[in-house]
């Protein structure tokens, strides 16, 4: 597998100021959110607390579900490059099988763990986010191509696959009460791997 990690957006040469400034910002928006959650960052109280004036941090993410978005972003990188680079069974070296039914399972704890932030990210003015849509589906495509050789079409049943993993569907399943993460990440996990049994069984 060597696909490249796929951004959510388009990475862009910044000035080692404008770097700085960014970082800044997004490690100051990481600590507001553990501590008061996502739903209360402003981004008054984000320039404020990170000791910027307010237009930087409008110049930098344009609105707040940018600043999200960024966050995100980061995540996602980081994310994908456990799953290229990083140990079996996520990584390479594993079973195929076993890899995506690994992958599933990270992928549904990566989501639900940033539950708050996604729905903070959406900005209807603006098209949702797709670098993990376009990720999800190669990756699958891959592995299920090892896994079941003889799939007749192994890239509509990998969409059909990456579809039930990503984004909307389960922003919209799982309450946001933290007590109940758990209970969802189970369920949801377990009938992933019933899913990809099924799908690479021979």
């Amino acid at each position: 597998m060597d696909h490249p990690v796929v951004p959510l957006g388009q990475p862009r040469a910044e000035r080692v100021d404008a770097a700085r400034n960014r970082r800044r910002l997004l490690n100051t928006a990481r600590e507001m959110i553990a501590e008061v959650g996502a739903e209360k960052v402003t981004m008054d109280g984000l320039a404020e607390r990170a000791g910027l004036g307010k237009g930087t941090v409008f110049r930098r993410f344009r609105t707040r579900a940018g600043v999200f978005h960024a966050l995100l972003d980061e995540d996602e990188r980081a994310f994908q490059e456990q799953v290229l680079y990083g140990p079996p069974p996520l990584g390479p070296g594993a079973d195929p099988a076993e890899r995506l039914i690994a992958y599933g399972r990270a992928r549904i704890a990566f989501l639900l763990e940033r539950h708050a932030l996604a729905r903070a990210a959406l900005d209807r003015a603006q098209p949702i986010p797709a670098g993990e849509a376009v990720f999800s589906p190669a990756h699958i495509r891959v592995l299920l191509r090892q896994a079941r050789p003889d799939c007749p079409d192994s890239d509509s049943l990998a969409l059909q696959l990456a579809a039930a993993l990503e984004g909307p569907i389960l922003l919209y399943l799982v309450m946001p009460e933290r007590a109940e993460a758990t209970r969802h990440f189970e369920r949801l996990a377990d009938s992933w791997q019933v899913l990809v049994q099924g799908v690479c069984r021979t």
